[in-house]
């Protein structure tokens, strides 16, 4: 039995574009590029004071660089310095917080200017996206409503809280655990 329309058999449904997936850093190759990098400082009275980490997949992605500083001069304490190597299974991690949060999608434009109380930095190579952010210190979650756009600062916010508390743990259990005697 011929079709009623002879043309209709050649016909092509036009191509459709599938929607991009999301990025799952489980399923991500382990060597893709990854970087993640926190600053916070400002120099005051007792110079330069900051806290500074960053993450950096080495070779063939079966272990990340970690690097930790922090230079408090109160007191006159001196510069702490770390480095410690950490797995897959960390970085996968941290990829998975960095894609929860949807930080790739935010904007900093609308956020407040570095200024005299010091700054935040934080900037991230998560496959082929990249991103970078600065805006000034925030004191809270009052500072963020403040803004002029409270919602991405949230998200930098939360975001920033959770990496600061990934990377305290890490070094906790990296330098400070005592063997069971």
């Amino acid at each position: 039995m011929a079709p009623e329309n002879p043309d209709a058999a050649m016909q092509i449904e036009p191509a459709t574009t599938a929607p991009a997936a999301e990025y799952d850093p489980k399923t991500a190759d382990r060597a893709e590029p990854f970087y993640v990098r926190y600053y916070s400082g400002h120099a005051g009275k007792f110079g330069h004071e900051f806290l500074e980490f960053d993450f950096r997949v080495q070779g063939d992605g079966r272990s990340a660089l970690a690097r930790y500083a922090n230079n408090s001069n109160y007191r006159n304490d001196s510069l702490i310095r770390k480095e410690m190597s950490v797995s897959a299974l960390v970085v996968q991690q941290l990829k998975q917080m960095i894609v929860d949060a949807e930080i790739m999608k935010e904007d900093d434009s609308k956020w407040p200017e570095k200024n005299a109380d010091g700054k935040q930095e934080l900037e991230i190579r998560l496959g082929n996206e990249h991103i970078s952010f600065e805006t000034s210190k925030i004191g809270s979650l009052s500072d963020v409503q403040k803004s002029d756009d409270p919602e991405g600062l949230r998200v930098f916010y939360y975001l920033v809280q959770d990496l600061k508390a990934f990377v305290f743990s890490l070094i906790a259990l990296h330098f400070k655990i005592k063997p069971i005697q």
